[in-house]
């Protein structure tokens, strides 16, 4: 090690920091990497992309040293390479920011930000800890981000995630492997993450930025490294000259057409769950919508909306306080998920390891433990399925005989997850809820269970999907119902929608209390309607909405709302440049329109005041407080 440390010290800032070459691992029959190459340099951010099972996590691991390889050259900064362990790799300047964080709950995030520290001998100082981690903290532009004192357990998945990258900065980490890092988050997250890590490709750091996103990695990365069944098949490509359809190709070897297929809206089709006023505490405070045969309905909005905790109030396994649920236009109510099985309820968890697979049941056990709950009587009753097994099988191009592998574990993640799916297709269910159902798999296989949901919607299926990647919904779902602090608050059709407008709606209530207050004030103050609304061509979203004492005031329009501009009342005001009080042609009112701008330039549309009685108070005053009020929250 005192090589690399030397290297580390003596190499030119052009040369590669970490080069990898002819890198084979086998795990007992399963060849893992069959000559991997990889090269990253100082001061970029370098993609390292390939479907499931493409050997992308096993490189990153023998890289940052969780596992030994079998053959192969690695070369950290000139100077051959073999980290005995995890500690090695840091002590080298090797970190990595894994899916799943490996923080220590318990612990406050200073003491898991040095946590490296407290195996070494000597005196602790929590006063220098402090200062360090601050400094660090500053370095990413996040010092008010992370509570230091704060226990771990208590923080979001973003603020783990932040805990974990300023952990491996601790250990003045040159190199950092972020390994499906966005997992979890949502797009606001998401570009938060991307600032953190613009900031460290500044500072001459090399980034390794693993993840199925494409979209995400055309926004992020510098280069590219692409693999297919432990080889790889593409380095160093300049991201600036692909596109998606490239990366794709890449990782596949074949086009896929297009992934996004959004469906028409139901219409008339007959609503099979009704849900009025659910309430499910602490998460679920007031969630509302109608799903109707055929449909696919997204659920969007953030990490800790209440999404998931709606889904497991419906299927039983949350106990529901308050609200109406209908089934078939019949009051239901299911007391545990065997009874909503039965009743023709299906239902894949967020977390596949941990709630939807066995791992010592063979393929065929797994596939069959939903039948086992909807099945009555005597015996198993496997027979009356095999048909459909037989069909299934066939549409996830398995082999017959991978039913008797006997663990889940050796199939890729990717499989796992259409093989939970196909376990409640095989009952062919009346509803369908699935939370995060694309989380960690490749765009093959994304595009593999687009295709089985469709397949599911035409057969007569009604589908609830929660994700966090907004692309996905827009895509998938004829509507979207936005939930945001356990409450639905918006349902639109996505075809209205774009990522940049769902992310708004979903925003915290709480996180907009500003605003809203804001407006609650200027209602009162003059007497009218004060409204948050995007502009979109013809089209007005109305964000939030204050103030209802004057019928004659109301611009026609709510929150959620999403009315073209002549549908509601100040058509007039909306069609003219902001700035101005405008008058409607009947006179009836008045409306001011204020452009909102966040610090960085983005486009948060305009808050407006409708008046229907005079005096009109001064615009100018108003847009100083909506100024303010931008300058110091958004």
């Amino acid at each position: 090690m005192a090589d690399v440390a030397a290297a580390r010290e003596a190499a030119p800032a052009s040369a590669p920091l970490l080069q990898a070459s002819g890198i084979e691992k086998t795990f007992g029959q399963t060849r893992a990497l069959a000559g991997a190459a990889f090269d990253v340099v100082a001061g970029e951010v370098h993609g390292l992309l390939g479907a499931n099972g493409a050997g992308k996590s096993t490189l990153s691991r023998v890289i940052s040293g969780q596992i030994r390889r079998d053959r192969g050259a690695l070369l950290w900064r000139g100077v051959n390479f073999d980290p005995s362990g995890p500690r090695a790799a840091l002590a080298a300047g090797i970190g990595m920011v894994m899916q799943e964080t490996s923080l220590a709950p318990d612990l406050s995030v200073l003491e898991n930000i040095f946590l490296p520290d407290l195996a070494r001998p000597g005196r602790l100082s929590r006063r220098s800890w402090r200062m360090r981690a601050e400094a660090i903290l500053a370095t990413l532009g996040q010092t008010d981000s992370l509570p230091l004192a704060a226990e771990v357990r208590r923080l979001s998945a973003a603020q783990r995630q932040l805990v974990e990258i300023a952990k491996a900065l601790a250990v003045e980490a040159a190199l950092i492997i972020f390994d499906e890092p966005t997992t979890s988050l949502s797009p606001g997250e998401v570009e938060r993450l991307f600032d953190v890590m613009a900031r460290l490709r500044a500072s001459g750091r090399g980034l390794v930025f693993v993840s199925h996103r494409l979209e995400e990695v055309l926004a992020i990365t510098d280069r590219v490294t692409v693999m297919r069944e432990g080889r790889t098949v593409a380095q160093g490509l300049a991201t600036t000259r692909l596109s998606q359809a490239d990366i794709v190709r890449l990782m596949v070897g074949q086009e896929l057409g297009h992934v996004h297929q959004a469906r028409v809206a139901a219409g008339a089709a007959a609503p099979v769950l009704a849900v009025r006023g659910l309430r499910a505490p602490p998460l679920v405070r007031d969630v509302s919508f109608t799903l109707h045969r055929g449909e696919i309905l997204g659920l969007g909005g953030l990490v800790g909306a209440g999404r998931s905790e709606t889904l497991e109030a419906l299927f039983g396994l949350r106990a529901k306080t308050a609200g109406d649920i209908h089934l078939h236009g019949r009051p239901f109510t299911a007391r545990h998920p065997a009874q909503a099985i039965r009743a023709g309820l299906a239902f894949v968890p967020e977390d596949r390891r941990g709630q939807n697979i066995v791992p010592d049941f063979s393929v065929r056990e797994n596939l069959l433990l939903g039948h086992l709950s909807a099945h009555r009587g005597f015996g198993l009753g496997y027979r009356a399925r095999e048909a459909r097994i037989k069909a299934l099988l066939a549409r996830l191009d398995l082999p017959e005989e991978r039913l008797l592998d006997a663990n889940m574990l050796v199939f890729s993640g990717g499989m796992q997850q259409k093989i939970i799916i196909a376990r409640w297709l095989l009952l062919e269910p009346k509803v369908l809820l699935l939370d995060e159902p694309t989380k960690g798999v490749d765009i093959g296989t994304r595009a593999a269970i687009y295709e089985m949901l469709r397949e599911a919607a035409d057969a007569g299926t009604a589908i609830l999907v929660v994700s966090s990647d907004f692309e996905e919904l827009l895509g998938l779902c004829s509507r979207i119902l936005v939930i945001s602090d356990g409450a639905t608050i918006a349902e639109m059709p996505s075809a209205v929608l774009d990522e940049a407008k769902l992310t708004l709606f979903a925003a915290p209530r709480s996180s907009m209390a500003a605003t809203t207050r804001l407006l609650g004030e200027l209602a009162s103050e003059t007497g009218g309607a004060a409204f948050w609304a995007l502009r979109d061509g013809e089209r007005l979203f109305c964000l939030a909405r204050a103030g209802d004492t004057d019928p004659g005031a109301d611009p026609g329009f709510g929150t959620g709302a999403t009315p073209l501009f002549g549908e509601t009342r100040i058509a007039a005001a909306l069609g003219q440049p902001p700035g101005t009080f405008v008058a409607e042609p009947d006179g009836r009112r008045h409306t001011l329109l204020v452009p909102v701008h966040s610090h960085r330039g983005h486009d948060f549309g305009v808050i407006g005041v409708c008046i229907a009685r005079p005096p009109l108070p001064d615009a100018d005053a108003i847009a100083r407080r909506v100024t303010d009020l931008v300058t110091h929250q958004m």
